[in-house]
């Protein structure tokens, strides 16, 4: 009998992360997954050190309890039907969700923490799971309608390597737990020697881009469709710069999708430009499912 990993999601007490534990709670009822609240707070690891001769707890310690079990009451009142647990762990966020990576189905984040700033669109401590954690990532980000999956579509974006066949089967299994159309999108760009001189060259040059990314997208969609026979795709190779086109669609959907590639040894974020700039722009909740190269 397998079991299944849970759904974890990351929790400060901002408004992200209580939209994100709202967005998890749904997640885990639609996979029928147990939920995970973690909360990262470094008091612990200080004050456990300490000999304490006396009963009043740190006011960092009653803080986190606090929001611990805050946002489990409202996972509870959301849906008293998932299988619910939370943990205070003693370390630094992005430390606490990357090893609970290990351990997950997926990791489920807020858009910004309590330390964010207005002009900052992406919270570090979402930025770097989402760049290095070994299970897919959602950063729940965009509108309510978005979020609560008012639009009935998934977005997958692939481009040029094999970083999209994990990001593949994730979306289709998105979109069948849903019960809603999948948008898969696949850009192309004009090649850059254009003969001006001559539109029809130019034309048939761009016409066999669009043909390429067509037949490429056809080629990386073929094992999840005969997989995934209920679910209704729609193919659409687009021209223009990939982040622009995944952008735009991420308006009308519920969730946009993309890979990563994680080389092994690599340190550092390994995060490409479109996932980046959808992370930090994207009208609905994005989800980056890393592939090892």
């Amino acid at each position: 009998m397998t079991v299944e990993l849970p759904l974890v999601v990351g929790v400060d007490g901002s408004d992200s992360s209580l939209e994100a534990v709202d967005w998890a709670v749904d997640e885990a009822a639609r996979l029928g997954l147990p939920l995970r609240l973690v909360h990262a707070s470094l008091w612990e690891r200080y004050e456990g050190g300490r000999p304490s001769f006396g009963t009043d707890r740190p006011a960092e310690g009653v803080m986190a309890q606090h929001i611990a079990a805050s946002c489990a009451e409202r996972a509870r009142l959301r849906n008293p039907e998932v299988k619910l647990s939370g943990d205070v762990l003693p370390d630094d966020a992005v430390s606490a969700l990357l090893h609970a990576a290990h351990e997950s189905s997926a990791l489920v984040t807020g858009s910004r923490g309590r330390g964010g700033i207005a002009g900052i669109l992406l919270g570090s401590v979402s930025l770097v799971v989402a760049a290095r954690a070994v299970c897919p990532v959602v950063v729940v980000r965009g509108g309510e309608r978005n979020r609560r999956g008012s639009f009935g579509r998934v977005v997958v974006g692939l481009g040029d390597s094999t970083e999209g066949s994990a990001a593949v089967r994730f979306a289709f299994r998105e979109a069948q737990a849903r019960g809603c159309g999948l948008h898969a999108v696949r850009a192309w760009r004009r090649p850059a020697h254009e003969h001006v001189d001559h539109p029809l060259i130019a034309d048939d040059a761009a016409g066999a881009q669009e043909e390429r990314a067509s037949a490429l997208l056809t080629d990386a969609l073929r094992d999840a469709v005969r997989n995934h026979p209920q679910v209704d795709v729609r193919r659409q190779a687009v021209e223009g710069p990939a982040h622009k086109v995944l952008l735009e669609a991420s308006s009308g959907a519920d969730l946009v999708v993309v890979g990563a590639r994680r080389r092994h040894g690599h340190v550092g974020l390994q995060l490409g430009r479109v996932a980046h700039a959808l992370l930090h722009h994207a009208e609905c909740p994005v989800a980056v499912v890393p592939q090892r190269a």
